[in-house]
């Protein structure tokens, strides 16, 4: 076990009935995730899910709810996690520059993203989450 967690947000971008998720290569097979990182030193979880959903999509988005809090233990290394997820709406498509270890950006529905492997289960089970309360208000999350 690698202690201490990793400190991770997720941000699920929904426009319509699609979802935007990236395309990344995990332990060599291609697999599915939403924009997601690691919060960085000196910045909110509210920035970091901004940063990391343009980085590594170039698109703008309003976080506009708080999806849940996931702990969650990486089978393939050990890791423990602790994934902050929010749900967003997408405001522009801002530029085509994504992270190079993203392999492409998609929107798909929640039948095509059943249908794709996942970084986690976490990737299927907060969108789900998402669907189910709607996102929680963001004030549930304190910044101090």
């Amino acid at each position: 076990m690698y202690w201490p967690p990793h400190i991770t947000v997720a941000t699920i971008v929904q426009r319509n009935d699609s979802y935007l998720m990236v395309e990344e290569s995990d332990n060599g097979q291609q697999v599915f995730n939403q924009p997601a990182g690691h919060l960085e030193p000196g910045e909110t979880l509210f920035e970091a899910a901004l940063r990391e959903t343009l980085e590594e999509t170039g698109w703008e988005v309003i976080l506009t709810g708080f999806v849940g809090l996931y702990h969650y233990r990486a089978e393939n290394n050990g890791v423990l996690y602790h994934r902050t997820a929010f749900l967003a709406t997408p405001v522009r498509h801002a530029h085509d520059k994504i992270d190079a270890d993203i392999t492409a950006t998609h929107w798909l529905t929640l039948p095509e993203i059943r249908l794709r492997p996942h970084r986690s289960p976490l990737v299927l089970q907060s969108i789900l989450d998402a669907q189910e309360n709607g996102g929680f208000p963001l004030s549930l999350v304190k910044h101090y």
